[in-house]
């Protein structure tokens, strides 16, 4: 980064923090905001502020939300006896943009993983377990990613919840739609076999 003046490099050091951005994507996001409006760079600056001041975790289902409950749980029309068990937030959205589920949602904010030092009590677990012991919920739907750590979570859960009186689901994996099984990996392709269903 040399040739660069002190106040572009400490924004290329705090750019290239972020998640998937080098060093390189980072200079040319750095040149995009000094090559802008001060009006623009003001309002990218305001938007960050004010997601880290007004931005939360609702406190029943740990969404993000800008009030004590996110939309999702703070709407009548949803069902309230049906949880859908996510990693993560995006995972959430991507439920929502399908318009196939409306129940709610039990956000983890990660899976286990021990070489990373999660464990089950990093993640909220506990909390869905509190929520299922309340005895209002009839179905959980385990959503988690097809990965080893996402199986592992499910399986814990699934676990926690035995004799409680709730069934317990798991999302369909496999082929995707227009799908072609000559591409498909053994992972994705056992998973479809296992979920098959009748025609």
């Amino acid at each position: 980064m040399t040739g660069y003046a002190a106040p572009i490099r400490h924004l290329i050091e705090e750019l290239s923090r972020f998640p998937g951005i080098g060093e390189k994507t980072a200079t040319r996001l750095a040149t995009f905001i000094l090559r802008s409006s001060e009006e623009d760079a003001v309002r990218l600056a305001e938007s960050i502020v004010e997601v880290k001041r007004k931005i939360r975790f609702c406190a029943r289902c740990f969404n993000l939300a800008e009030k004590e409950l996110c939309e999702i749980c703070a709407d009548p029309t949803r069902d309230t006896n049906s949880i859908c068990v996510v990693e993560d937030p995006d995972s959430l959205v991507a439920i929502e943009e399908s318009g196939s589920f409306r129940g709610t949602y039990h956000v983890l904010h990660g899976v286990l993983s021990p070489v990373d030092g999660i464990g089950p009590d990093n993640l909220r677990i506990h909390e869905l377990i509190d929520r299922v012991s309340e005895g209002t919920i009839s179905e959980i739907i385990l959503a988690t990613n097809p990965s080893v750590q996402g199986e592992s979570t499910a399986l814990l859960i699934t676990k926690l919840l035995q004799g409680k009186d709730v069934a317990i689901t798991r999302i369909a994996l496999g082929i995707p739609v227009g799908g072609d099984l000559k591409y498909v990996d053994k992972m994705t392709m056992a998973k479809a076999m296992e979920f098959r269903r009748g025609a």
